[in-house]
């Protein structure tokens, strides 16, 4: 039986919450909590600032990390990571609350700005439901690594990592 990393990740994690690391070209690190879209056979789906640092980063180094956390277990899933097409974006955008649009068209994610009251202002001065700008869409991870770790109170945790290879996927028992 060749194993299902997907079904596993969707046997081990509930929710959307996840942190996502990233890179800069000569590899400085850098992470932080997003959430999770859509997790199915295309890939880890999510949205962003493509101008915030995060978008910066993906464009100059397209590989990613994702955690997922709860208690005893923690799931990593690594790959290479595009952009979605515009239509997919504009189909997620139209989904969020008018107001969370607003919020979105109106930040210049990752950017300095003078104070609270001038983000709110820009906010004000978006339209009710506004388009989509450019600089917002969404990203998708493919995997090409997962690996499940399970906390033992004997700290003999256990760990299995899933590498893809060409008819499917590889799973490796790892040690603590």
């Amino acid at each position: 039986m060749t194993p299902d990393p997907l079904a596993l990740f969707h046997e081990w994690v509930a929710g959307d919450e996840m942190v996502i690391a990233t890179a800069t070209a000569d590899g400085r690190p850098s992470a932080r909590c997003l959430l999770l879209k859509s997790a199915d056979e295309r890939g880890f789906t999510f949205f962003t600032g493509y101008t915030s640092r995060k978008g910066r980063e993906l464009e100059a180094n397209p590989r990613a990390a994702l955690l997922f956390r709860r208690e005893g277990i923690q799931v990593r899933v690594e790959g290479t990571v595009a952009r979605i097409t515009a239509a997919e974006s504009d189909v997620y955008w139209r989904s969020r609350p008018a107001a969370s649009r607003r919020s979105a068209a109106a930040s210049r994610q990752s950017e300095p700005i003078a104070s609270r009251e001038e983000l709110e202002a820009a906010v004000a001065a978006q339209p009710e439901k506004p388009e989509r700008p450019e600089r917002w869409g969404g990203y998708r991870l493919v995997p090409d690594t997962y690996e499940f770790w399970r906390h033992r109170d004997d700290r003999l945790h256990e760990r299995h990592l899933f590498r893809a290879c060409a008819d499917g996927w590889e799973e490796l028992l790892l040690q603590p």
